[in-house]
């Protein structure tokens, strides 16, 4: 989530000239553009009030439909969100149409939207229209289902969707139709189809071939069908921990598939799962993939979790108090003091600090490892720029910011850098051995290699001033740990530390329809469990306790979000589910 800023035109320049306001351009319409290797479609709906909408497809990672928010226009600049993948966008409209702007996920990115012109032929070829046909894989009938049309030069697209798989909109290439022959590429899978249309025109009959071949015919729809709530598997009775790994190996099949989209867990991505569950006191660890039992994966923003630790511990010491005002951590002079209230860490503890999701002046030299050259100079100077005032009311915005901020404000307090108060407070005391920010030469050799979305090489991130809001590495192992003192803090041996991770569940604030939030850890009013999550650029990871039920449960991935989500956060939902013994969120992913 960004702090958006406007363009605001002078009042002297339109006077000086004898201009007249003019109507601002239509924008609504389709939009193309690339994301690195990314294809990007933007669709933006006006309603008769001149209201924004909109929806966003990555199409590359089967990701469509994806809401769009808080369309900010003013005839010439354009801002939006888009909260489910915690991105925004701003630019301006050129006079060609074309959106030229920044995306913002963290990383600053150029983004280009330019018009899709494409002009429908007034009278359809006869393979335009919608084919649904199904292949196996594994044993899974998969729905395969394309979209054709042409346009007025006489030329053939197509968009191919795997239903089943929740990938929407791959664009064909090559596209060729000769009398009743039809065929097309799909290159984001390597693969072909063709085949004839039959006499009648209600059937493609052919081959798909992808590494090997296999009938696929289709048969021709009145209506498409689009992405929709994922698949749910049947509720069965509540899993122990003994029992979980079983069942996943059965729920997991679709994610190992390798016709049309590549699984999260299909040979070819090299992804590796590492699993800790704990139920009633039974604690297993087990992996999928690529990955042991004791290898070594990036935390992402879990590590927020911790920081949040941190500062119940220091308050129970009588180090800092929550209302303590954050510039008062800081090097002298770093920030003024405000004329009214100002940003606590209790603010910051609780994402209501009113601080952007990260810092304008945030320029990684090297976009692989973005956060390495962010120290606390940087950080100074931006908050020497921001002010620390308090907004009145400032709503939950998901801050990397404000806890990376938190962390170093209280490494500063304890006179200590944040690894080294890390395992002072936290990793020492609870013997997380396998839970730190710098790796040793030992537990390098367990830190399984990274892979982005598209399932290529990725860099570690070392993060410096902001190591509190995403820097920690551990193992499933560890983590499970972590989290059963969270569920059972009165076993612990340590009264302070176990009074300090029952002061990190205290609900002290809203933070979404259905969630309200302790220091750092969500909570599902309805399910009554505690989560986070993380992602870095190479991994991704999902936590959650659940103190009513007595479970709680790690999924470390070696593999980033994508434009589609979570595969971690997809699996973590999934294990809670069957902990429950309630209706499985489908792992089709």
């Amino acid at each position: 989530m960004l702090k958006l800023r406007f363009l605001w035109l002078s009042m002297a320049a339109f006077l000086g000239s004898g201009a007249v306001a003019q109507p601002k351009p239509n924008i609504a319409g389709d939009y193309a553009g690339t994301l690195g290797p990314l294809h990007l479609k933007l669709h933006i709906v006006a309603a008769p009030d001149g209201a924004l909408t909109g929806t966003l497809d990555s199409t590359d990672q089967g990701a469509s439909g994806i809401p769009c928010q808080n369309f900010q226009f003013d005839g010439h600049s354009l801002s939006f969100s888009v909260p489910a993948v915690r991105g925004a966008w701003k630019g301006t409209v050129g006079d060609d149409g074309a959106l030229s702007g920044t995306w913002d996920q963290g990383t600053p990115l150029p983004l280009r939207f330019a018009r899709n012109t494409f002009t429908a032929a007034a009278k359809p070829s006869p393979v335009d229209g919608v084919w649904l046909g199904t292949l196996h894989s594994a044993g899974q009938p998969l729905r395969a289902q394309i979209k054709v049309k042409s346009d007025n030069t006489g030329r053939e697209y197509c968009a191919l969707d795997s239903v089943d798989q929740h990938a929407f909109d791959w664009e064909c290439a090559n596209v060729r139709l000769a009398g009743s022959d039809f065929a097309f590429d799909v290159t984001k899978v390597q693969g072909h189809w063709s085949g004839k249309l039959s006499e009648d025109g209600k059937t493609l009959a052919g081959t798909w071939t992808q590494g090997t071949s296999q009938p696929l015919n289709f048969e021709r729809q009145a209506t498409a069908l689009t992405a929709g709530a994922p698949a749910l598997d049947p509720a069965m009775a509540p899993v122990d921990a003994a029992g979980l790994e079983a069942v996943l190996e059965r729920d997991l099949a679709p994610a190992r598939v390798e016709t049309l989209k590549l699984g999260a867990l299909a040979p070819g991505t090299s992804a590796g799962i590492a699993i800790g569950v704990v139920a009633h006191g039974v604690r297993r660890v087990f992996v999928f993939g690529t990955a042991a039992p004791d290898s070594m994966f990036e935390i992402g923003s879990v590590s927020k979790t911790f920081t949040a630790l941190i500062l119940a511990e220091m308050v129970g010491q009588g180090k800092v108090k929550f209302d303590d005002p954050v510039r008062e951590f800081l090097p002298e002079g770093t920030v003024a003091k405000p004329a009214g209230a100002e940003i606590t860490l209790l603010d910051l503890a609780i994402q209501h600090s009113g601080l952007p999701r990260m810092p304008d002046n945030f320029h990684p030299a090297d976009p692989a490892n973005p956060y390495a050259d962010y120290g606390p100079t940087q950080l100074y100077a931006f908050l020497s720029k921001q002010g620390v005032a308090k907004p009145a009311n400032p709503p939950f915005l998901y801050s990397n910011l404000g806890v990376g901020l938190l962390g170093q404000a209280l490494a500063n307090r304890a006179g200590a850098s944040y690894p080294n108060l890390l395992a002072q407070e936290v990793t020492g005391p609870l013997a997380l051995k396998e839970t730190t920010i710098s790796l040793s030469p030992e537990q390098q050799r367990r830190f399984i290699p990274g892979h982005d979305a598209e399932h290529r090489p990725a860099h570690a991130w070392d993060l410096v001033a902001l190591a509190g809001a995403g820097g920690i590495r551990s193992t499933a192992g560890d983590m499970l740990t972590y989290l059963e003192a969270q569920l059972h803090p009165e076993k612990l041996s340590n009264p302070k530390l176990a009074a300090a991770l029952a002061e990190t569940h205290e609900l002290r604030a809203d933070a979404a329809p259905g969630l309200r939030i302790g220091l750092v850890w969500l909570y599902e009013t309805d399910t009554g469990t505690y989560w986070h999550n993380g992602a870095t650029g190479g991994y991704s990871s999902y936590v959650f306790f659940n103190p009513k039920g007595d479970y709680a449960a790690v999924v470390l991935s070696n593999t980033s979000i994508g434009g589609s989500g979570s595969f971690a956060d997809l699996l973590g939902h999934h294990i809670a589910q069957r902990l429950a013994g309630k209706p499985a969120v489908s792992l089709a992913f």
